[in-house]
């Protein structure tokens, strides 16, 4: 049969035979590209922020900062994280005075000295520990990074905490020329820090755990709440049970008055019903979570040392309720930093949606006011 050329279609002159096979690869390898250098981009960022993405601790050289170190790099390697530790110093108002009358014994080069051999020994005790104890999982030495900084330490690990995952401290430190000690800084960073804080006490490596539990301190405010949901967190990723724990205060002289009209009794029971259905709330955002509630009559810093002595995280926020609504958390959180038996995790004040579904649980305290 003859093809009438008439009706016979052509194809465009100049219109070539396209592969859009390679079209769409060459695409995707565009996209890669553009994502490595999205990588690369942050990755270099990270590296000139300081804190950026890691667990950071502060050194002082003493034994209580040596503890510190060796939790935040314990901490680092099982969260996959880089640890940065940090060292501060500053020069002391009568060695100033003594340097601008003309004397140069102690000037900044000496102390810069003094503060890197610090950190060099620090990093050497924790290669001793990470050689002593394989069992933990300490961040590999690689992972470890040391900085000296000048200025107050407080005032350091701050700037550090607007980047880093975890600001670490020891709960005791020493003074002398290197500044501020660090049982003042660890009073000091935990209520303005921009994310967790966390405070080692002396002898938490070598303490042998009474109970796979984590501790959260409450007392109906938001930010319990907040400290809640950071907890649940912390249990899940550990494997323990979440133990949560409401303080309920003795009367004061002044609240005497309303003692008759109050039953006790059912002041728990309100309590113990608001902490099931926060029980409840906190399953429902933490798969497999294992939770416990109790409420404990006694003042809140001395119910949550006690339970400390059996945790192995112990969680708070940095303010709650004040007057007679509840216990005062954030004056309760600076007791129990000074005396608790385990690390205290302090959580930041933050916005988090997962707060606004709670009422759907069951019973809550009322809003506090701002």
């Amino acid at each position: 049969m003859t093809e009438n050329p008439e009706t016979t279609p052509t194809p465009p002159a100049n219109e070539p035979d396209v592969d859009t096979s390679a079209l769409d690869l060459a695409a995707i390898r565009l996209e890669a590209r553009k994502q490595e250098d999205a990588r690369n981009r942050e990755e270099a960022q990270k590296k000139n922020t300081p804190g950026a993405g890691a667990v950071v601790v502060g050194v002082d050289g003493s034994e209580q900062s040596l503890e510190a170190l060796a939790w935040a790099a314990a901490e680092g390697g099982r969260r996959n994280l880089p640890v940065e530790a940090v060292m501060s110093y500053t020069i002391p108002t009568f060695v100033a005075t003594a340097m601008d009358a003309g004397y140069s014994a102690l000037d900044d080069e000496t102390l810069r000295s003094g503060a890197e051999t610090v950190l060099r020994e620090a990093l050497a005790d924790l290669d001793r520990r990470r050689h002593e104890n394989p069992e933990v999982p300490f961040a590999p030495a690689d992972r470890v990074r040391a900085y000296v900084e000048t200025g107050d330490a407080a005032g350091t690990l701050l700037e550090y905490s607007q980047h880093a995952e975890m600001v670490v401290m020891g709960a005791r430190g020493r003074g002398g020329f290197f500044g501020r000690i660090l049982g003042s800084v660890a009073s000091a960073v935990p209520p303005h820090a921009h994310c967790a804080t966390v405070v080692v006490p002396k002898g938490s490596m070598a303490r042998k755990e009474t109970s796979d539990t984590v501790v959260v301190g409450v007392d109906g405010s938001t930010a319990a709440r907040l400290a809640m949901l950071d907890a649940a967190q912390e249990a899940v990723a550990r494997g323990c049970e979440l133990k949560v724990v409401w303080a309920l205060p003795p009367l004061s002289g002044t609240q005497m008055w309303a003692a008759s009209a109050m039953d006790q009794q059912s002041v728990i029971q309100e309590m113990n019903t608001q902490l099931s259905a926060a029980a409840d709330w906190l399953r429902h955002h933490f798969e497999g979570l294992r939770v416990s509630t109790a409420v404990v009559e006694g003042v809140p810093a001395q119910v949550l040392i006690e339970e400390s002595k059996r945790a192995r995280l112990l969680i708070t926020g940095t303010r709650g309720r004040g007057g007679f609504a509840g216990m005062l958390l954030g004056s309760t959180s600076q007791s129990v930093l000074n005396h608790a038996k385990c690390p205290v995790l302090v959580v930041p004040a933050r916005k988090d949606e997962r707060i606004e579904n709670r009422g759907e649980f069951g019973p809550m305290p009322e809003a506090e006011e701002n």
